[in-house]
């Protein structure tokens, strides 16, 4: 269940978007197209586990992209994310590959899950990271982190 914070974080994200779209005219057309269309298997698509994550990062398939504010990437982050702070992901389109998965990512996941649907809506593959980053952190401890970063550099 949400705390209210979470919720507050949630329904304004929300409110932003259908701004955003309202104001871009017919493109919500497509935001009516999506929610009409949204069932069972779009809510199971639209998320992804650390572990199925962390597997598609090591395939090279993935791009993680950590949507909170540069300080808060700079206090701590994941070594194999890249930060484009949310509000900045309008005008930091040409950073990101079409041809991969991208994954978008914040400690909980509320800020994330507002940047896949913006970036679903401008015709991305994307997913957000169901647990948060607060979760990856502990997934990767001791021989995981080890066993990780091995897979990782064995990639390049």
């Amino acid at each position: 269940m949400m705390c209210g914070s979470k919720k507050k974080m949630f329904f304004i994200g929300m409110l932003v978007i259908q701004t955003m779209l309202f104001a871009q005219g017919n493109k919500s057309n497509s935001f009516d197209t999506y929610l009409k269309n949204f069932d069972y298997h779009a809510r199971k698509n639209m998320k992804i586990s650390t572990e199925e994550m962390l597997k598609l990062v090591l395939q090279n398939k993935a791009v993680v992209i950590d949507i909170r504010f540069k300080e808060e990437y700079e206090a701590w982050h994941m070594g194999f994310a890249k930060n484009i702070p949310l509000n900045e992901l309008p005008n930091s389109l040409d950073k990101l590959e079409k041809e991969k998965l991208i994954i978008t990512a914040c400690p909980h996941n509320d800020r994330a899950n507002i940047a896949r649907l913006y970036l679903m809506l401008k015709g991305y593959r994307v997913k957000y990271l169901k647990d948060g980053l607060l979760s990856v952190a502990e997934y990767l401890r001791g021989d995981k982190a080890k066993n990780f970063i091995k897979e990782k550099n064995e990639y390049k």
